[in-house]
């Protein structure tokens, strides 16, 4: 009879480690880690000069105590900058507000009719954005200058669709080109004209891209500097040309700076909180026809 040594070593059924992939996966966090830091750290170091005084963001010590003066010289005290504030919001809000439907529109257009020079068309839309700003700033200054707009809000807001509308209109195609035609097909055949379909059955479908849209163009309009620096003058100031000016005696107040940066930065962190969901929806929605 056949015996078995009790001490025959068992088969084991663990994998052998795979060092090359293990050695990817690092590598693959380091990176991300890198990335993060750099893309984060700025933003802290902002976050934390803004709450620092004067004579320690000019110290060299990287650690000091916490103090809000800053924050109460920017909203109540010599470089206040609520009105600048609510200037920036005005301008910003209205010329989304006026652009989205036109670029809704336009957009619609270029994805569902077919019609000669529409290529060259929506080409000659795009390529505006590769004109140099001080190269249109002048034409855009004697104009505003003869119409009696200069130094208002209308002017920047003028300006800013210009700006914002060929994006949108970009955007927006794309969205629109990933709804299946059948469904606007069906709605015509159900006795619904152009303008019907495009306000009860396209506009619900895409709602997540205008949104998407909607955020972007602002956060455009919201972080424009170049126009709002040569195209207004004392009146009509930006929250971006008010950073610029918090020169004091002392020479520049980067404090009041970083102060005035995490203002500039908190109206898009509570809208993209705000939006999370559409905004998600919408960056995949354009992604895939």
């Amino acid at each position: 009879m056949a015996t078995t040594s009790l001490n025959q070593p068992k088969a084991s059924n663990a994998r052998p480690i795979r060092w090359g992939a293990v050695a990817v996966q690092v590598w693959e966090v380091f990176w991300a880690l890198v990335t993060l830091f750099f893309v984060t750290f700025p933003i802290g170091w902002l976050i934390y000069t803004a709450f620092r005084s004067g004579l320690d963001v000019y110290s060299d010590r990287y650690f000091s105590p916490l103090t809000l003066e800053n924050f109460r010289t920017i909203f109540v005290g010599e470089f206040s900058v609520v009105p600048q504030f609510f200037t920036s919001l005005f301008i910003s809000t209205v010329t989304v507000l006026i652009g989205i439907p036109f670029a809704v529109m336009a957009a619609y257009v270029f994805s569902r009719f077919r019609f000669r020079g529409a290529q060259v068309l929506l080409v000659s839309v795009l390529t505006t954005q590769f004109i140099p700003a001080l190269m249109i700033a002048l034409p855009f200054y004697n104009l505003f200058r003869n119409t009696g707009i200069y130094d208002t809000p209308w002017a920047l807001i003028i300006v800013y669709l210009s700006l914002a509308l060929p994006y949108s209109i970009w955007m927006m195609r794309g969205f629109i080109d990933s709804l299946p035609i059948e469904i606007e097909e069906a709605a015509v055949v159900d006795g619904c004209n152009e303008f019907q379909v495009l306000a009860y059955v396209t506009f619900p479908l895409v709602l997540p891209g205008i949104i998407t849209t909607l955020v972007f163009s602002f956060i455009i309009c919201w972080n424009e500097f170049t126009y709002a620096l040569l195209l207004a003058g004392q009146e009509t100031v930006t929250l971006q040309i008010a950073m610029t000016r918090t020169i004091g005696l002392q020479g520049i107040a980067w404090e009041q700076i970083a102060a005035i940066g995490m203002l500039v930065m908190i109206p898009m962190f509570i809208v993209s909180f705000a939006i999370r969901k559409y905004f998600v929806e919408g960056l995949t929605m354009g992604a895939v026809k």
